[in-house]
């Protein structure tokens, strides 16, 4: 069952949701506000207006979920391709009005080439892992076109630990997940928050320059990366 995309539906069909809860590997259970899925223009932070400012071109929104940054960007007379794995999410994006909707796995998707691929609210997680983000980043530099770029945001949460308590056998942003919607629970999934120095670190050996544009202040940055090689 997609549990989220449950939610999601019941949001866009009644204009209200149950909540939703995200339980995690490292405490408990949060309440995840659906709403924030359905964010207006005039909603949406100042990191995320300025990664959409900086968009040009051919544009691939990936993990576009209901279409928030798809809708602003088509607004703006862009040609914004919008790609989603969950049907559900996918299908409300349609009737939504974003012209150009994808239901499918980044990973399986390699037939356009983009001068922009942006993955907001975290989009580059994912990847799940370390490994994940080595696969993907090269897939990703793949679908670029020779002057492109890839505009992504991602967390620091070295916060949610203590020096003593830092994971030793794996990156300590390697987050596990599941969904939990009117008493049903969806599969446990991985999630990648990735600092930056490790990003940039990680970029270079696949031939990317990782260049920060913000920091807001709550370990969260935006950043651009394009091919060097």
């Amino acid at each position: 069952m997609d549990v989220f995309g449950k939610a999601l539906t019941d949001y866009y069909e009644f204009g209200q949701s149950d909540k939703l809860w995200l339980h995690n590997n490292y405490g408990k259970p949060e309440d995840m506000p659906v709403e924030v899925f359905f964010r207006s223009g005039n909603d949406i932070p100042e990191l995320e207006e300025y990664a959409l400012a900086l968009c040009r071109g051919k544009i691939l929104d990936i993990g576009a979920g209901v279409g928030v940054h798809s809708l602003i960007l088509q607004s703006k007379g862009f040609d914004v391709t919008a790609l989603e794995i969950s049907g559900s999410a996918a299908g409300i994006m349609s009737g939504r009005g974003v012209k150009s909707v994808i239901n499918m796995d980044i990973a399986s998707y390699t037939n356009a080439a983009y001068d922009t691929l942006l993955l907001l609210m975290n989009g580059i997680g994912l990847a799940g892992d370390m490994e994940g983000l080595n696969a993907l980043l090269p897939h990703l530099k793949n679908l670029l076109k020779e002057n492109g770029q890839i505009i992504l945001d991602s967390s620091d949460i070295a916060y949610l630990y203590n020096a003593r308590n830092l994971p030793r056998k794996n990156y300590y942003g390697e987050i596990s997940y599941r969904y939990e919607y009117q008493g049903n629970q969806g599969e446990w999934f991985k999630w990648l928050y990735i600092d930056f120095n490790k990003l940039s670190e990680i970029a270079a050996v696949h031939g990317m320059l990782c260049q920060l544009l913000i920091e807001d202040g709550m370990d969260q940055y935006l950043a651009r990366l394009t091919k060097i090689r």
